[in-house]
């Protein structure tokens, strides 16, 4: 298994999230309160996720989707929880560095 795909940098510190239980993601986008994390651990479509982001806050999401990659992790798709405007915009600057090309 040789899949190193864009694993380096791909957003900053403080778009990581540590999960209440167990694991951890990065944010890899978000839109008008569609969020998409690349995550060790699945959560199952319904159900409601929650950790502690880095830098401060707590990350809430309401999970549509969840696949498995090749290498292991899983991409979860679904809807920010009750986010501040701060939270909001500390996620959207993290990933406004790394990808900001992307439509």
């Amino acid at each position: 298994m040789s899949g190193d795909k864009g694993d380096k940098g791909d957003s900053g510190d403080s778009a990581k999230v540590a999960w209440a239980k167990g694991g951890e993601a990065t944010v890899t986008a978000f839109v008008d309160g569609a969020i998409t994390l690349r995550s060790s651990t699945p959560s199952p479509p319904g159900s409601r996720i929650e950790g502690a982001l880095a830098g401060g806050g707590t990350l809430r999401v309401k999970i549509h989707g969840s696949k498995k990659q090749p290498d292991g992790t899983f991409v979860l798709e679904g809807r920010a929880l009750d986010m501040t405007r701060e939270l909001r915009q500390r996620i959207e600057e993290a990933i406004g560095r790394g990808s900001a090309a992307s439509s």
